[in-house]
């Protein structure tokens, strides 16, 4: 069993900033890309940002130069630093990975409960 929960969610005001946080646990052998994705209501779920096991990174443009993602590999763990917030930027914040137990097999896609991000005055 393999699980990814997220915390770090709340409410904020524009302008603000919130770090995101996921941390893997379980039968971990390995996690390739981890990435963060979000869900607006009444509209699908999106990509935020990835990073692969090496540090190579990737964002939706409406984050770009706002948010950082970033890893720490010996903790399992991800992170989504989330600058000068919007309105717009309300969601939930979904964790996914790429995971490897040590039961073997390939890599499978794991995601996290979600936690939900406000952004309001």
């Amino acid at each position: 069993q393999v699980q990814l929960v997220e915390s770090g969610g709340g409410l904020v005001e524009p302008g603000g900033s919130l770090r995101l946080s996921c941390v893997g646990s379980g039968s971990i052998f390995s996690i390739n890309t981890m990435g963060w994705y979000r869900q607006a209501p009444r509209k699908e779920r999106e990509l935020v940002a990835t990073i692969t096991r090496g540090g190579s990174t990737n964002y939706a443009d409406s984050v770009k130069g706002r948010f950082t993602i970033s890893r720490d590999n010996a903790k399992n763990t991800v992170y989504l630093q989330m600058n000068s917030l919007k309105p717009e930027d309300t969601a939930v914040y979904y964790c996914n990975a790429g995971v490897k137990t040590w039961y073997g097999g390939s890599y499978q896609e794991v995601w996290g409960q979600g936690t939900l991000v406000t952004v309001s005055s």
